[in-house]
């Protein structure tokens, strides 16, 4: 007897579905529900209304109208356990039980999953605290930049971030913003992999796979694969990247070792299951699992299965996939194309009327519905994607043909679609065609190897990574014949400008030899900008060169976006560059990278100053990362003496990681560190520790008369270096010629000056006295290293005895400082009179995190660019005030904060919360209190016609504007003041009161009793009382 099915969903993938179930002499009905306009009534299929969201009401309905199985198409319904329910009610229903899903409803238990499986996939974090996945992007030793919530977000919940930042961006969107609702509440944070994407989907019957052929989807909206992410603009099946032993690898290690880990866990998988994949250099890796059949990647693969689709779904059920494996067929291509709306994947109209669907029918052209509906006996759109356009052909090439013919012929007024399907098997199939140079038009460029269009494609990627580099004097916008730059407003006086040019040597190799080239950029960029910054220059902008025989797109993406996160970080603006396409004198995957900073530094500050340098000035070390950029052909070297692949592991670094890994750490870009103190004077010198290593680096910025007297045992040096050493049998002269040893710069300092400098680096940075500076003696070497074999050697400390730097230098920074937090609203008013407090060496206070309760607010940057963690408390997501006090209050307990500080905060904090933080919680107000409180305190005090005003740090009260005053600072109200002019000058005085009064606690100098007095640890400070005074009044 002939069967009814009913197919649970309403798009193209349960279009497809319907049409092939239809087609079995065993199927009398198909029913599709919710469905859509092309489900409606077409021979054996037509639309139900039953609810699906009751599964109760479906069991019911499948009974009475003698439905004998249900397919799901959507992965929500089988996430919510759907198969588990009519299972339970005696319908035959085919897909993964809710925990089996698990591998597509919960990222986190897939990852989870694949690890202890052994299953390839990228490397990851799971995380359920926004701040504990930040973390993770910023300090993880690779690219961490693919972000995704980890419940079901209707394919949209993955974000591929293009530098970190923009990664912590997406983790708050997710976490805080609920971007994807609940779907957020946990992330998954992973490594961002370089290769191709393909799809590979088998039927699975609990114990054993059948693969179905292998296939690709094109994710971006426009061709090129430009344009934003969407669900799919189309796919072709079969892809020729994957080969039949590829497909055997991928049977054996993914599909198979998936079912059985699934059913070693106790949870059999039953369905369809749907590995997305990347094949990297490094060997393939999964992405992701769907628990269904992929859209729009169902619309191709089904008219290429020759079984009947019934048959294999009840095979699989009853678990006989081994005897009865489906038959595909061979020597055929399958190519969809979807149509969607204008406006895609943004908002969009619907109704818009669909014509000329029968005629593309009759051309031998399948047409699946998604977005469309029935209105007055016509078809409109009503969704975002509308109709996918499916042709077989013998060919790829031929069936891209057809369906581009199909969706011509289709009326959709404004209807956006691709007309590059499977351009990248095509290349591959006809890897030869780029090199006839002759074709029947005559000579090409693109014919010759050298493709514009690829170029041009390049660019429009970079675009908006460039962009981002954008500072003041520039807007980094690509495209023009030159780049310009405002030195004036840059805000350069009197400037003179510093360029630097620099490569990456043969590190190159390791990049392309390991498939990672992303790091390259920030070695680019930090060799330029180093060496600029070693003149006292500000690194104002950049250019790049790359060169290669015939453009990788994606590779060339990779390393440029590398460089504009780079430029970021530096703080200059990727203002332009070159890709040069240069056939024969490149090898395959081979390139080549050049890059060229400018700097500009004012007449006065340029470095070094060789006339103030002398004998007895002290050298202060910045720890390197790493080998940086300088030495690998040595390197290399080393590891063809050692036996070893940059894929072995590196057993003196951390567990997991191999040499590859190790050696392509990127090298420290110094610029924001050092900026600050280069300018204030104390530093004479800076060099760069760059090729030519300790020894001929330094001697580059001295007097020819001083030598450097260095100690290896003051600073860390980091494993790599005692690996070089030990395995290339290498002398210590070589080790201190050729490598940076674990100082990555070197900064020269007078003795008085040292502890300030060290103080203000040690906040950021592993920083050391690491030698000084004596007069060189006639023939002697100009630097001699004390303790470099020993140490290299892995020993401590120097021994007793041994010659070296005198270890008395008695400098000692604060130990202990109180760490604060600064809460604000938005630019956070005084936060930076507050920041610049925190960052003098003698200072008591640690400014450790901002907490703003509105995102985006410019005192998040302030912060962000000084260097201190940020969050993102926002007030509109929490239901009571109760509440939101209480995440405040999880957020300084995680950052250990002991005094906290109002910054232009405007929620009034709850009574709870202020007596919790009493005496730790500081306030300004701009009157002299207890006069004028509340709001608009200027305006009542010209209304008063007061003579003198001001402003008053006091610990926070339950009372508004109440509490023990700590400080207050007089302003004279003037003649013809008004609420603004009186402002500005009342604000000049909170950027000094509020300062002090931090000091003043945080040192402990002043504090506040159980009383509400102010008791004082030592006697009262005392300033003269000046109606016009600038200073504080205590």
């Amino acid at each position: 007897m002939a069967e009814k099915v009913l197919v649970v969903g309403g798009g193209g993938r349960e279009h497809a579905l319907a049409w092939k179930l239809a087609q079995s002499p065993q199927v009398q009905q198909v029913l599709v529900a919710p469905g859509n306009a092309g489900t409606a009534g077409c021979g054996k299929i037509s639309n139900s209304e039953v609810s699906v969201s009751n599964h109760a009401i479906l069991a019911q309905f499948c009974k009475d109208h003698h439905v004998g199985l249900v397919v799901v198409g959507p992965e929500v319904p089988l996430a919510a356990g759907m198969v588990d329910d009519l299972t339970a009610a005696g319908v035959p229903c085919f897909g993964p039980s809710a925990k089996a899903a698990q591998l597509e409803a919960s990222k986190s238990f897939s990852k989870a999953f694949m690890e202890r499986h052994g299953i390839p996939t990228a490397r990851y974090g799971s995380f359920t605290a926004p701040e504990e996945a930040c973390n993770y992007i910023r300090t993880a030793d690779f690219p961490a930049l693919v972000v995704k919530a980890s419940g079901l977000a209707a394919g949209k919940g993955v974000i591929v971030a293009g530098d970190r930042e923009e990664a912590c961006r997406a983790v708050m969107d997710i976490m805080k913003d609920r971007a994807f609702g609940s779907a957020g509440e946990t992330v998954v944070v992973e490594e961002l992999l370089e290769g191709e994407e393909v799809s590979c989907l088998c039927f699975s019957d609990g114990s054993s796979v059948s693969p179905m052929p292998p296939a690709q989807d094109h994710k971006r909206l426009q061709d090129g694969d430009l344009g934003p992410n969407t669900g799919g603009m189309g796919a072709y099946c079969p892809t020729p990247q994957v080969s039949q032993e590829l497909l055997q690898q991928i049977r054996d290690t993914v599909l198979q070792k998936t079912v059985d880990g699934m059913r070693e866990e106790g949870t059999p998988y039953v369905g369809v299951l749907y590995a997305g994949l990347m094949l990297t250099k490094q060997g393939l890796k999964v992405l992701e699992f769907n628990c269904r059949f992929g859209d729009p990647e169902c619309q191709v693969l089904l008219p290429l299965l020759k079984s009947d689709l019934y048959e294999v779904i009840l095979n699989t059920m009853s678990g006989k996939l081994v005897s009865s494996a489906p038959v595909w067929h061979q020597d055929s291509s399958a190519v969809t194309v979807v149509m969607a709306s204008a406006g895609y994947p943004g908002s969009y109209k619907k109704g818009v009327e669909i014509t000329g669907l029968s005629q593309v029918q009759d051309s031998g052209v399948q047409v699946f519905h998604a977005g469309t509906a029935l209105k007055e006996g016509g078809v409109v759109s009503s969704g975002g994607r509308v109709l996918t356009v499916t042709a077989v052909r013998p060919s790829l090439e031929s069936a891209l043909q057809a369906a581009n013919q199909g969706v011509a012929a289709v009326g959709f007024p404004g209807a956006v679609y691709r007309r590059d399907i499977g351009h990248r098997a095509i290349a591959h199939l006809n890897p030869d065609r780029s090199l006839h140079c002759v074709s029947d038009r005559g000579l090409t460029y693109k014919g010759c190897g050298v493709d514009i269009a690829a170029g041009n494609k390049l660019v429009e990627m970079i675009k908006p990574l460039a962009k981002a580099t954008s500072r003041p004097g520039c807007n980094a916008e690509l495209g023009g014949f030159a780049g310009l730059f405002d030195l004036k407003g840059a805000g350069f006086v009197d400037p003179i400008l510093v360029s630097g040019t620099d490569g990456v040597g043969t590190k190159l190799r390791i990049a392309q030899a390991c498939g990672r080239h992303g790091g390259l950029g920030q070695d680019l960029v930090a060799m330029c900008v180093n060496d600029v910054l070693a003149q006292g220059a500000e690194p104002l902008f950049f250019l790049d060169y790359f060169s290669c025989g015939r453009l990788d797109v994606d590779v060339a993406a990779a390393v440029v976006g590398g460089v504009a996160a780079a430029c970021k970080v530096a703080g200059c603006a990727l203002l332009g560059g070159e890709t040069a396409e240069m056939p024969g004198v490149y090898a395959a995957g081979e390139y080549d990278l050049a890059g060229f900073c400018v700097g500009a530094v004012e007449r006065g500050a340029l470095l070094p100053r060789l006339g103030d340098i002398q004998e007895g000035d002290l050298l202060v070390g910045l720890a390197s990362s790493g080998v940086h950029s300088n030495g690998f052909s040595l390197v290399s070297k080393v590891l063809q003496r050692a036996n070893l692949e940059y894929s072995s592991p590196a057993l003196f670094a951390d567990s997991g990681r191999t040499i590859g890994d190790v050696l392509l750490t990127p090298t420290k870009i110094y610029s924001r560190l050092l900026l600050p103190i280069l300018r204030s004077g104390a530093v004479k010198a800076f060099a760069h520790i760059t090729g030519g290593g300790l020894l001929e680096n330094i001697p580059r910025v001295l007097p020819q008369e001083l030598a450097v007297d260095l100690d290896a045992s003051r600073w860390s040096i980091p494993p790599v270096f005692s690996w070089i050493h030990k395995e290339g049998g290498l002398s210590e002269e070589e080790m201190a010629r050729t490598f940076n040893c674990g100082l990555g710069a070197v900064l020269v300092v007078a003795p008085e000056d040292a502890q300030t400098v060290l103080c203000q680096l040690q906040a950021h940075e592993e920083v050391w006295i690491v030698g000084s500076l004596v007069h060189k003696q006639q023939g002697a070497k100009q630097v001699v290293v004390h303790n470099l074999k020993h140490r290299l050697q892995g020993g401590g400390p120097a021994p007793s005895g041994e010659v070296g730097v005198n270890q008395n230098v008695g400098f000692h920074c604060k130990d202990k400082r109180t760490r604060v937090a600064v809460l604000i609203s938005g630019t956070g008013t005084n936060l930076q009179a507050l920041i610049e407090q925190a960052k003098h060496p003698s200072s008591s206070a640690e400014i450790v995190v901002v907490i703003s309760n509105r995102p985006g607010v410019l005192g998040l940057k302030k912060a962000s660019l000084a260097g201190i963690q940020t969050r993102v408390v926002d007030h509109k997501l929490y239901g009571s005030r109760t509440e939101f006090d209480g995440t405040i209050d999880r957020v300084l307990e995680e950052f250990g904060v002991e005094l906290v500080c109002l910054a232009g905060f405007m929620r009034i904090l709850t009574g709870s919360f202020v007596k919790k933080w009493n005496g730790k919680l500081l306030n300004i107000h701009p009157s002299l209190l207890p006069s004028f409180k509340g709001m608009n305190a200027q305006k009542q005090a010209l209304q008063a016609g007061v003579r003198v005003t001001g402003c008053t740090v006091h610990f926070a009260a339950e009372e508004v504007d109440a509490g023990a005053i700590i400080v207050q600072e007089s302003v004279p109200v003037l003649a013809g003041d008004t609420e603004e002019s009186l402002s500005d000058r009342i604000r000049e005085a909170e950027h000094r009161a509020f300062p002090a009064a931090l000091e003043l606690v945080a040192s402990g100098e002043l504090a506040l009793q159980e009383d509400g007095r102010i008791v004082w640890s030592s006697p009262v400070p005392t300033v003269k009382n000046h109606t016009s005074s600038s200073h504080p009044q205590l």
